[in-house]
């Protein structure tokens, strides 16, 4: 089995919400589908702290590291 990547893992994750989300899966596939979006939700966030980390080695490196709080494009319009 090739090793998963990040974009494939939000993929399948994303198709897993939208099926369950319809309602339409029976309660064991919902139920097999729901560990397994866990699963996707565990290693994509792995991948993306793992990802920040590696922002910040390489900033610290630069002796520039500087942290600014992330603001969601919908809070600036409020």
């Amino acid at each position: 089995m090739a090793k998963e990547n990040f974009e494939e893992a939000l993929e399948k994750l994303e198709k897993i919400v939208r099926e369950m989300e319809a309602g339409e899966m029976p309660l064991d596939a919902a139920l097999k589908a729901f560990e397994e979006g866990i699963r996707l939700i565990r290693f994509c966030s792995g991948k993306l702290d793992a990802a920040g980390r590696r922002v910040e080695i390489l900033l610290e490196k630069e002796n520039s590291l500087q942290t600014k709080a992330f603001q969601d494009e919908d809070t600036d319009e409020q």
